[in-house]
């Protein structure tokens, strides 16, 4: 997932009232040795260092990271994934049974599981969560909004034609089918999404969960949306202060292990300087997306340091809307100009791993044998000099990248956006820098209008399937890559719809090989993301899709 807002949700008068409540960070009162398991001598209050404020309380709604971190501790899926992979696992389906053509679900459900207002957790409650996706209508209906489903199911109700969901029946209390229209190889892994995570219908009814408004550009947030999200998972929303923080406090009624942490505080701070200095002086108990050049000093300092397993990708991404990028000539000599090596080693994380394609290795359909374009400067000034460009007339583009901004598959986009750019100068490339704040606007021009040239993004896998990767990029044509390959959109198609995996390996190998000849940009590395914990923090549960909940961590004090 891009992990990010991709635009700006205006929060009404709502997000007055709740902006207005005073937040206090009060010691555990849950501790002393009772029934919960927690530890007596554990402070069971823990703060997060949170990078921006979540975009929306309601995941359905939602697609950037310090979302789903705050809603994967309120709301569970019917599908998680095993501790340390990305691969799927049972949460609140106990099992499922697919059927051989792919087109047929069958869910065993979790009993004795209640939602935060006391809804019964069944088959019922499934089918509301899966018909309400489908059923949403105008502007709940589009990308600025329901992302994840739009993408993945690519059809609702007003669009039936495409669409891959057909329906869902109760077999019973705790059994459910979920009908596809045609077969998703993807669907059960992408269950684990936040996005699918279920939701009490009660509460989804009486705060109004589907009343949005505003335009696509500045869609205003439901009333659910900012201070009511309700699920089954083992915390319940508490409060939110926008840019300031979000708290959270156990449901007593959890179904599962309740861990020793009894009230989480995601407290905001934007800025990575920050949030060092706010765990060194013991404000927070930890945060993510530590800083390359910060992770050596803290370790050294005894603070607890925690490597996800790369599962994400940065590339410098070729807009072809812009006429020069349209010469494959110019596109492969700004492949060959880039030393990802060098890159690596001056501003990306430790354990960070050199890009070929843009899956990492560990995803169905990678490609040993891929064209690659190592780092050769004089191709690239050849390859320039072949399109017409040369000292008296320099290839010059726009280079776009955020400021203000750590994302997991870049830390650092100013210290990368001067590494690259010296490189492409070294060929005789001019790149004029243009900078915006990460969002909405960096992501707003880049992702929703064609007006920019070269640029940094990158992705953070949500789930293991190849298709979350290349067909999330180049399935459709889009305003980020300018490019319309319908050769390429139809094989993405066809292979996302083959139900088994070992039939999809060749076809996906075969894309990754077209997508490196096509060359839409440079897939650069797979940055592996660094967090730092209070010494106090003996472990914590790193996820390479941040599948992290915090009833897993484990305390000392």
């Amino acid at each position: 997932m891009l992990h990010t807002s991709r635009r700006r949700w205006l929060t009404g008068a709502v997000a007055v009232a709740v902006g207005a409540m005073v937040l206090t960070a009060c010691a555990s009162e849950r501790g002393g040795g009772d029934d919960s398991g927690n530890d007596a001598d554990v402070d069971g209050t823990f703060v997060f260092g949170a990078s921006s404020d979540p975009a929306n309380l309601d995941p359905a709604f939602a697609q950037d990271g310090e979302t789903f971190r705050v809603s994967r501790q309120i709301f569970e899926g019917l599908v998680g994934t095993e501790p340390g992979t990305a691969d799927p696992a049972p949460l609140l389906a106990e099992s499922w049974e697919s059927s051989d053509d792919g087109m047929s679900h069958t869910f065993e459900l979790k009993e004795g599981v209640t939602f935060h207002d006391g809804t019964p957790f069944d088959a019922e409650a499934v089918c509301a969560n899966f018909d309400r996706w489908y059923n949403w209508t105008g502007l709940a209906a589009t990308e600025a909004l329901s992302y994840y489903y739009g993408k993945l199911f690519r059809g609702y109700v007003e669009t039936p034609e495409g669409a891959v969901y057909k329906s869902c029946t109760p077999d019973g209390e705790h059994s459910v089918t979920i009908e596809l229209n045609q077969p998703f190889a993807g669907f059960i892994p992408a269950l684990s999404l936040p996005a699918f995570a279920m939701q009490s219908p009660t509460a989804l009814e009486e705060y109004g969960a589907d009343d949005i408004g505003g335009s696509e550009e500045a869609p205003t947030l439901s009333e659910y949306g900012q201070g009511h999200p309700t699920g089954t998972g083992p915390y319940m929303f508490e409060e939110w202060a926008p840019g300031e923080q979000v708290t959270l406090t156990a449901y007593e009624d959890y179904w599962g292990d309740p861990g020793q942490i009894d009230e989480i505080i995601f407290r905001v701070i934007d800025d990575p300087t920050a949030r060092r200095q706010a765990l060194e002086s013991g404000s927070i108990d930890g945060y993510d997306l530590v800083g390359p050049a910060d992770t050596a000093a803290l370790e050294e300092d005894g603070f607890t340091m925690v490597s996800r397993p790369p599962f994400t990708i940065l590339y410098l991404a070729f807009n072809q809307a812009v006429p020069a990028l349209q010469d494959p000539r110019v596109r492969e000599a700004l492949s060959h100009a880039i030393d990802k090596d060098a890159l690596i080693e001056q501003v990306l994380p430790e354990g960070t791993e050199k890009a070929t394609q843009f899956i990492p290795d560990v995803v169905n359909g990678w490609n040993p044998d891929v064209t690659t374009y190592e780092y050769d400067p004089e191709t690239a000034r050849s390859l320039l000099a072949e399109a017409g460009y040369n000292e008296a007339n320099p290839l010059t583009l726009d280079f776009n990248y955020p400021v203000n901004v750590s994302r997991p598959y870049m830390p650092d986009p100013e210290q990368i956006f001067t590494v690259l750019s010296s490189q492409l100068e070294e060929v005789g490339v001019v790149t004029n820098p243009v900078t915006d704040a990460w969002s909405p606007d960096y992501l707003d021009k880049i992702t929703g209008t064609p007006d920019h040239g070269i640029h940094l993004l990158g992705w953070t896998g949500d789930y293991n399937d190849t298709d979350n990767f290349v067909g999330v990029f180049f399935g459709a044509p889009s305003s980020e890559w300018g490019f319309d390959n319908p050769e390429l959109f139809a094989a993405l198609e066809e292979a996302r719809g083959v139900p088994s995996l070992e039939d999809q390996t060749a076809l996906y190998e075969g894309i990754n090989q077209m997508v490196a000849e096509f060359i839409p940009g440079v897939p650069l590395a797979h940055p592996a993301p660094t967090l730092a914990f209070s010494p106090r923090v003996e472990s914590y549960p790193a996820s390479p899709v941040n599948d992290e909940v915090f009833t897993d961590i484990v305390l000392t004090e």
